[in-house]
């Protein structure tokens, strides 16, 4: 994106770098969900509190998209608060909204509290690394 056309993406709205990550990991040939609602379970009903994840990345992954001048501890929470409910143990932050997109990712982990994660970190870190890769061409 930023390759083709050099500043004109500054200011950008999350949208758009959903759009362009969706069409990467296509592209990758990685299997996703993308704004799955995520129904909130309180007794025995099921409630739709609005909640949508952004990505879910082989059913084992979440990926939260944020394009904001820096990240605050409600982004981190709201990330912790979406693997609690979907019983996932690990998530990216990404914020687009910064000169090396790398210095825009943040790992976010529950812990071992629901399941092991699948393919151990070898796959995650592929998987980051699949993810940064088109990205990285996108922020020159």
């Amino acid at each position: 994106m930023h390759r083709d056309s050099p500043g004109a993406w500054a200011g950008v709205t999350r949208s758009a770098y959903e759009e362009c990550l969706a069409y990467e990991l296509t592209k990758a040939g990685l299997r996703f969900e993308r704004q799955r609602a995520l129904a909130v379970r309180y007794k025995e009903v099921q409630l739709d509190c609005g909640y949508r994840l952004d990505f879910v990345i082989e059913g084992a992954l979440i990926l939260e998209l944020k394009a904001v001048t820096e990240f605050h501890p409600i982004h981190e929470a709201q990330l912790l608060t979406y693997l609690k409910l979907d019983k996932k143990s690990l998530g990216l932050l990404i914020n687009f909204n910064v000169p090396v997109l790398k210095k825009g990712v943040k790992r976010v982990a529950c812990g071992e509290l629901f399941k092991e994660e699948t393919g151990g970190r070898n796959f995650f870190g592929q998987l980051l690394s699949l993810l940064c890769a088109p990205a990285v061409a996108w922020l020159r």
